[in-house]
């Protein structure tokens, strides 16, 4: 009876070291061995942060998370101080964009981590991987209305992955490991440590890797082989497929992958405004972006499609227009990381649940083995059509009549002097398209914009976390001057951490998405548009005088003639911020558009001018 005994407590010993090894295996950084070490709550935050392999937060200072601070300045993080919370989420979200790591943000509590809800909410929206740590009350009071308590748990709850209240200090190992195991993992997302102040000054013991314990947890990584098997056999039957790619791809790191299954199938891919980069523009298959500002051949593409691969995409109504009237004969197969997505908005006749870069490799080898069997499908006259399309309405715009210069031309020759290694970063509105359309983006991560939350303000915060990122490659911020206003504080931040971002105001005066809507939808009737920022006003702010306050370079550019003399100057500045005020039309307008309300099949090249499609018949 005793040898069984102890040959059970082995078992059972062994058994809890596995699960031990298995939790440990779920922690992010090199998982060094730390034995107890008695400390407090504060360090214990710095040193998790460490183990981790942080090397780069954003954050601000404040009463409840000031205890923090203190051992921070021992520690070799290089933590950026921003003017605004709201800026270090966003710089946390353009570190993280470009270089797939967790992006890290800190900020006290009430409004310091009320400042943060935007960020988080932008990082919900376009799923980017952050873990948001706030300062929070004492546990003594929290519930009692104390000085600067904000239930910042309750507040982020709907748009964070998983929110944390902290008030023992011997959770905060543990804590931040599954924080950033949750923000990286399956579908990326925001992921918020609430931690009370008495819990960052408390005694506690310290040892890494910390166990992990998430058992409601469980992303699926595989697709299920037998979807698989039945996507590639309608691939193999399809007369007008196409490959339906979402941002998914690239915070999949499945663009190689992409690529190969594109030239297997030879289907027209068309990327969508958070998926720009994951197949080159340059391909030969790739027919644009789609959606409300998308290409004529993009949005009939998808429209005219018998069968759309969707890889990492949500089916948003940016672009799909009218959910109901949106590819009306295409067979749909849907793979994403997240099963809440597939169906959601339309129903996947082949469901994929998985991440891209694990289902495309196995979708290849399916397809391959259906094509050996089957045939490869001739594609011939559905490309005929696409390039028809291609051909007709290639993406342009019209010089404007008013002598100022075009947008579009600023923009396109930004990203034609830069190249494709460069970074773009847009804020929100009608620059944020043309950036879209008229930079040409060979590679991922190369192109940062706020999609699902349409955020003004995201650029120049977001372009600084970038350049943190990726100090090799040149950083722009393409912003609109009502954009930039919300933001343009972290230029300080910019100018004193030496973070040399270059920033392309596009200067119509006016905010323009909402102006180009007034003029097309209700008479022209310009309420509380105007900023009186560019020609012919009384310029408040001087975005040159501004940029020279802030000790950066300031330009202006009025004249097309010297648009690329401006860019060029600003590429070879690199020893801090350079800011461009580039004024232009007011009247320029963001085209294709497919007008809200209305099917996609009503996509219109210029107002009043919609495509003909006899062609079709």
């Amino acid at each position: 009876m005793a040898n069984s005994h102890q040959s059970a407590k082995a078992s059972s010993a062994r058994s809890l070291v596995k699960a031990d090894l298995a939790a440990a295996s779920l922690v992010q950084g090199p998982n060094r061995v730390i034995p107890p070490t008695q400390m407090i709550g504060s360090q214990a935050i710095v040193r998790a942060l460490e183990e981790l392999g942080v090397t780069d937060i954003f954050g601000l200072p404040g009463g409840a998370i000031l205890p923090t601070y203190d051992p921070l300045m021992a520690s070799d993080l290089n933590h950026v101080l921003v003017r605004h919370e709201q800026g270090a989420g966003h710089a946390a979200e353009g570190y993280a964009m470009v270089t797939g790591k967790v992006g890290v943000c800190i900020a006290t509590s009430g409004p310091g981590a009320t400042n943060l809800v935007t960020a988080i909410m932008d990082a919900h929206m376009d799923s980017v991987p952050l873990v948001a740590i706030t300062g929070q009350v004492a546990s003594g009071v929290i519930g009692t209305d104390a000085f600067q308590e904000a239930d910042i748990v309750g507040i982020t709850m709907p748009i964070t992955k998983h929110s944390y209240l902290v008030t023992d200090p011997n959770d905060i190992p543990r804590v931040l490991a599954e924080a950033f195991h949750l923000a990286s993992t399956g579908r990326p997302g925001p992921v918020l440590v609430d931690i009370a102040k008495d819990a960052q000054q408390g005694p506690m013991t310290f040892a890494w890797p910390p166990s992990v314990d998430l058992p409601g947890y469980h992303p699926v990584f595989r697709g299920h082989s037998k979807q698989l098997r039945e996507a590639a056999r309608l691939i193999a039957a399809a007369k007008k497929p196409v490959l339906y790619v979402g941002g998914g791809v690239i915070k999949g790191h499945a663009s190689a992958e992409l690529r190969a299954l594109a030239e297997l199938t030879k289907a027209p891919v068309v990327t969508t405004l958070m998926a720009r980069g994951a197949f080159p523009d340059s391909h030969p298959q790739h027919v644009g972006m789609p959606g409300m500002h998308g290409s004529v051949s993009a949005v009939t593409a998808l429209q005219q499609s018998d069968l759309l691969i969707t890889l990492g995409a949500r089916f948003d109504d940016r672009v799909t227009g009218v959910l109901a009237s949106f590819a009306p004969g295409a067979k749909v197969i849907h793979a994403d990381i997240d099963p809440a997505e597939i169906s959601k908005n339309r129903t996947a006749d082949v469901p994929i649940v998985g991440s891209v870069k694990e289902i495309i490799p196995d979708l290849i080898q399916a397809v391959t083995a259906e094509f050996a069997e089957s045939g490869t499908p001739d594609l011939a006259e559905w490309w005929s059509f696409l390039d028809n399309l291609r051909n007709t309405y290639p993406l342009g715009w019209t010089e404007p009549e008013d002598g100022l210069t075009s947008p579009q031309k600023v923009i396109q020759r930004i990203g034609e002097l830069t190249g494709p290694e460069g970074v773009y970063v847009a804020g929100v509105g009608q620059h944020q398209m043309w950036a879209a359309q008229f930079v040409k983006y060979e590679r991922p991560h190369s192109w940062l914009n706020s999609g699902g939350a349409g955020t003004m303000g995201y650029s120049v915060p977001a372009a600084m976390g970038a350049k943190v990122g990726a100090p090799d490659r040149v950083v722009w911020a393409i912003d609109g001057d009502g954009c930039f206003q919300m933001t343009n504080q972290e230029l300080a931040t910019c100018r004193i951490n030496n973070i040399p971002i270059k920033v392309a105001i596009i200067n119509n005066s006016s905010l323009g998405m909402v102006r180009q809507w007034q003029t097309l939808f209700y008479d022209g009737r310009y309420s509380n548009t105007d900023l009186n920022t560019g020609h012919n006003t009384i310029r408040v702010p001087d975005f040159v005088k501004l940029a020279e306050a802030y000790d950066c370079v300031g330009l202006r550019c009025e004249r097309e003639e010297d648009i690329d003399a401006t860019i060029q100057k600003a590429l070879e500045i690199n020893d801090r911020p350079v800011v461009i005020d580039f004024v232009v039309s007011p009247n320029s307008m963001v085209w294709p558009m497919v007008p809200a309300g209305v099917s996609n099949d009503q996509i219109q090249v210029a107002r009043n001018l919609t495509p003909q499609w006899e062609e079709e018949d």
